[in-house]
């Protein structure tokens, strides 16, 4: 079995800002995972590149990926 790495040892983030860096890793990594083959993700680049509605949608996968680790800290609430 492979090894992988562990990029996500906890959602807990010290800043907001901490928060949303990992939600955009943890969108890139879910790209990665459904398409792992590297030559394909360089050749499709530029057809999403381009594409407003494309863009969209990854800006609301992070959005939502955020969400998660805002609730998980309580919304860095002390």
């Amino acid at each position: 079995m492979e090894t992988k790495e562990d990029y996500l040892p906890s959602l807990i983030t010290n800043t907001p800002f901490e928060g949303r860096q990992l939600a955009i890793t943890l969108a890139r990594k879910s790209v990665g995972a459904i398409q792992p083959d590297a030559e394909i993700k360089k050749k499709l680049r530029p057809i999403y590149a381009e594409d407003p509605i494309s863009l969209i949608a990854s800006a609301q996968v992070i959005a939502t990926e955020f969400q998660t680790i805002a609730a998980a800290n309580n919304y860095w609430k002390k």
